[in-house]
């Protein structure tokens, strides 16, 4: 059986750096490695592993927080949804996920709506939302639902039991987003990028197969790895291998996790409930076949459909807001005049701060150690 802590062994850490050394030297010019994951962000700046590698590589963070992402639009939306259904004598309850209840907009967050008045609980599942939705059979509960692939596959696992059971009063509002059309948005956009640390829990739902195409249209190599220090930094290496000879492949680091079919009963309930939509993310814009809406059939579980209101176009992000630029990998949280000053995880300005999985929230959780 594979002992897990080998992933986390300073020895083998410092091999490993040791053999990136070597091969940074071999290419000779600088080199930009993207990850599209916050807990790769995490992992990178917790352990300082940005400091510990040599001159010539870079890591950049992409859209790897799908809170961040979440378009103020949709939030807003919500909020005028619970407003029109006090106004009809209906009162929701809204769940969430805590770094989705402070994300700011123009028109204030959820912890501000909660401050009027309103029913807003922060769970830390789905399933928590369907014991709520049993527990309260004559209030309408909704879960305003994040997430990337990860956290779409239980999503529609618990739409499954709902409409087995026929539970009425539940229902959601989808944020949901795909994770490889956004990198081949970053392509198509100019983001430039020599490689690709590939997210390994986002890989468990859609498999290596899921990645392929970035591969093999636009030549970019990838390697899907795990979240310890160790999982990242092979990741480096096997990168940096294949940019020095010259070759786009992709790799699976993660293999105690990841199949290269990836898992075919989410991907099926995904598709059962879910059909693929273009997308606004927050400050990057419309990325075509990149968000998942309820289908047709299953409309009565959407609560866009039972109440109908009007947003207007509002801006994504505040003045001086580098939070786009942090989400290309065109900047570090730290270029933005904000950062640390105005922007703080208690009174934050861009939604990068807000979540756990934001890269400015990391960034100012570490310190120095970035």
């Amino acid at each position: 059986m594979l002992d897990l802590k080998i992933f986390e062994n300073r020895e083998l850490a410092q091999k490993i750096l040791q053999a990136i050394r070597r091969e940074a030297e071999r290419i000779e010019r600088e080199v930009r490695l993207m990850h599209v994951c916050g807990t790769h962000e995490d992992t990178v700046t917790r352990s300082g592993i940005r400091s510990l590698l040599p001159e010539n590589v870079k890591i950049v963070s992409g859209p790897g927080c799908p809170v961040c992402i979440t378009p103020v639009e949709d939030i807003v939306r919500m909020q005028e949804i619970m407003r029109k259904a006090r106004e009809k004598g209906d009162e929701i309850i809204l769940t969430t996920f805590g770094d989705m209840y402070k994300i700011p907009t123009p028109r204030g967050s959820f912890s501000d709506l909660k401050g009027e008045g309103y029913d807003i609980r922060i769970v830390y599942s789905i399933y928590d939302t369907y014991k709520i939705a049993r527990e309260n059979p004559d209030r309408l509960v909704v879960h305003f639902s994040p997430g990337f692939e990860t956290t779409t596959a239980p999503a529609a696992g618990m739409l499954e039991t709902v409409a087995g059971e026929k539970l009425e009063n539940f229902k959601i509002y989808s944020v949901h987003r795909l994770t490889p059309p956004a990198v081949e948005a970053l392509v198509k956009q100019g983001t430039v990028f020599d490689g690709l640390i590939t997210p390994g829990h986002v890989s468990t739902i859609i498999g290596v197969k899921g990645w392929e195409y970035i591969t093999s249209e636009y030549g970019i190599p990838q390697v899907i790895a795990g979240f310890e220090p160790v999982d990242f930094l092979i990741g480096v290496l096997l990168l940096l291998r294949m940019i020095r000879d010259g070759e786009a492949r992709i790799e699976n680091e993660y293999t105690r996790a990841v199949r290269y079919e990836g898992n075919t009963k989410a991907q099926e309930l995904i598709d059962r409930f879910f059909e693929v939509k273009d997308a606004k993310w927050r400050a990057l814009g419309v990325i075509p076949a990149s968000g998942l809406e309820l289908r047709g059939e299953w409309k009565d579980l959407d609560i866009k459909n039972i109440y109908k209101v009007k947003v207007p176009k509002l801006p994504d992000l505040e003045k001086g807001c580098l939070c786009g630029a942090v989400l290309r990998g065109m900047a570090l949280p730290t270029d933005c005049p904000l950062f640390g000053k105005e922007c703080t995880p208690r009174h934050p300005v861009g939604p990068c701060m807000v979540s756990y999985e934001g890269t400015c929230s990391i960034f100012y959780k570490y310190g120095a150690l970035f």
